[in-house]
């Protein structure tokens, strides 16, 4: 048992990888859970929890079933392995919380291909893109008009992100949202081409005068293009095709 003390924002991590937070919310949890180790604690415990979920969720076909299959035998009875209990470890602040160490796995198990692990940049990028594709976290402003979109950010983050107009590009505006990456708040411009969204996380670049052509990766599945222009950072992200997500950072640099 841990001499920690709780913490009355301790459940507020459960709902942040739920997805339940807004960008306000989800930002001022991360500066919290910087000084405060109860929180950090309770974040390493659900990941614990996610990677035990992925390590249990799926069981090799075993080879006698697989034969009958091949031999047109008809399906086995499907075989269970029981993961033993010993393999379980109860967090110790699961009890000062409402539920227990089975609700955290449950929630990790349903939020599992959501939220991947975030160990860099472009993790955190793709996390803050699933997350936004969940139903009422997408837009804070809707609207395909660039000078409604724009000024919404005005006194809600600490620069102006430009906002651009690609709707002739094929890539029309959506809306915008604030988000929290790299340790701050950023802008979140959300574009669409076809069926699919894209999302363009803006924030000052460390270098203001410092400009790079776009550059490409890849990350659980997602595309990704980035490039730094006029002071700016740009993180495009999406699951469109990558010669399409490119296509959309060269539309943007060349648009007025």
């Amino acid at each position: 048992m841990s001499d920690l003390p709780e913490c009355e924002k301790v459940l507020l991590v459960q709902a942040e990888l739920d997805g339940e937070l807004d960008a306000a919310e989800a930002a001022a949890l991360e500066a919290h859970r910087t000084q405060c180790p109860v929180c950090r604690a309770a974040a390493a415990e659900i990941t614990r929890a996610r990677e035990l979920v992925r390590e249990a969720a799926y069981e090799p076909m075993p080879a006698d079933v697989r034969a009958r299959v091949v031999a047109g035998l008809g399906l086995a009875p499907p075989q269970v392995v029981v993961r033993p209990a010993s393999a379980w470890r109860r967090p110790w602040w699961s009890g000062g919380l409402g539920f227990g160490f089975g609700a955290v796995c449950a929630a990790a198990l349903a939020f599992l291909v959501l939220i991947p692990a975030e160990s860099g940049l472009p993790e955190q990028i793709v996390s803050g893109h699933i997350r936004a594709l969940q139903p009422g976290h997408l837009e804070d402003v809707a609207s395909e008009d660039r000078h409604t979109v724009k000024p919404w950010f005005d006194g809600r983050i600490d620069f102006a992100p430009p906002v651009k107009d690609l709707a002739a590009q094929r890539f029309p505006l959506k809306g915008g949202r604030l988000d929290y990456l790299a340790g701050r708040p950023v802008a979140a411009l959300v574009y669409q081409r076809d069926k699919h969204l894209i999302d363009l996380f803006v924030w000052p670049a460390a270098d203001s005068g410092a400009a790079a052509a776009p550059t490409t990766a890849l990350r659980q599945g997602y595309n990704l293009v980035h490039w730094t222009q006029n002071g700016m950072n740009f993180w495009a992200v999406s699951d469109v095709e990558p010669g399409q997500l490119k296509e959309f950072a060269e539309r943007w640099q060349a648009a007025p």
